[in-house]
């Protein structure tokens, strides 16, 4: 077989192939050839370019800044929803509704869900969620404390039980408060056997889905009462912190801020979050813009979801910095 030969059987086959959407079985029959050498001949149409194949992206989808992003801080996943505009409703409504189907597409019967409790985020993505058509199987489980001030503690309690039930699972409560009086508290609280077995299961959980605070606390969070005071916000502040998840707190690069307030904590530790299979994150909006690269950076999460606005400012700034570093290194290389 000449070359010319070769390049137009290469072309009756990927013809056949992709205009006429008949399979390699179908070829190999119509042609008297056999299924490898059509599939060889497939290969080798790509390799001379007489296939080119080209994805078009539809409109409110982005999936370049989300391999970006996902290469940049070594995530397993980003998902960037489209918003008409930077509003915090609008955002926290399209985020919600993001997390939702990615959750309902990607859950296992066996997996052990962590989730957050005091998060607006959360309550938008369980609203947006369908049943799913499984059977029981999964677990959810409070990662961080949810008592406190009984009109939202609804919410927290919400939360959790609606999630479990669209996943046909139990839920696994962690009956103390987020944070308590003292570390005297906790201590004696770490001997309720409740408590005790919820903290425990934490080990277990191989899916977390975890909202992403700044460290103004948001409405839902306040209105609970698992704050810190002003005070002790400013302190926090003075520890360079931007932001927290389970009311761990870290700063811009990622950095743990390790202060006596952990010590009156009821929740997932970052550490124990790292070691999660997945991680994910649910946050956007300006107000959260550091917080969120503080996750990043610190990678406490391996799964974004967020906003184009939140999304495409990540990338800038992390393309600004490197200029500037480039920058930098041109001008020490001239003082060398």
């Amino acid at each position: 077989m000449t070359h010319s030969d070769e390049l137009r059987l290469m072309t009756r086959i990927a013809r056949l192939y992709y205009e006429r959407s008949l399979n390699q079985f179908e070829i190999a029959e119509q042609l008297d050839l056999s299924q490898a050498t059509i599939s060889r001949m497939l290969k080798r149409a790509h390799q001379e370019n007489i296939i080119r194949i080209t994805v078009n992206a539809p409109p409110g989808t982005f999936p370049e800044l989300e391999e970006k992003l996902q290469r940049r801080y070594h995530l397993k996943e980003v998902i960037v929803s489209d918003c008409e505009r930077e509003d915090d409703d609008l955002i926290l409504k399209e985020i919600g509704s993001a997390a939702a189907y990615y959750l309902e597409n990607t859950i296992k019967p066996t997996d052990v869900v962590g989730i957050s409790s005091w998060s607006a985020t959360l309550l938008a993505m369980v609203d947006a969620m369908q049943p799913l058509p499984r059977p029981p199987g999964c677990q959810v489980v409070q990662i961080l404390g949810g008592v406190g001030n009984p009109e939202a503690e609804v919410h927290a309690n919400h939360l959790t039980t609606r999630l479990a039930s669209l996943l046909h699972g139990n839920a696994k409560f962690l009956p103390a408060p987020g944070v308590v009086g003292s570390p005297e508290t906790l201590r004696v609280l770490m001997e309720d056997p409740f408590i005790r077995q919820a903290l425990e299961s934490f080990n277990r959980v191989t899916l977390a889905l975890v909202g992403i605070g700044a460290i103004e606390p948001s409405k839902l969070l306040a209105s609970s009462g698992n704050v810190f005071s002003e005070e002790e916000l400013k302190m926090l502040l003075e520890y360079n912190a931007v932001g927290d998840i389970c009311l761990r707190f870290f700063q811009t690069d990622g950095t743990p801020v390790y202060t006596p307030l952990n010590d009156r904590v009821v929740s997932m530790r970052l550490d124990q979050l790292k070691r999660v299979r997945r991680a994910v994150g649910i946050a956007g909006g300006s107000r959260k813009y550091a917080a969120i690269a503080g996750a990043l950076n610190g990678g406490w999460i391996n799964v974004l979801i967020t906003d184009c606005f939140t999304a495409s400012r990540l990338l800038a700034d992390h393309q600004a910095n490197q200029k500037s570093f480039e920058g930098r290194g041109e001008v020490y290389g001239k003082k060398n």
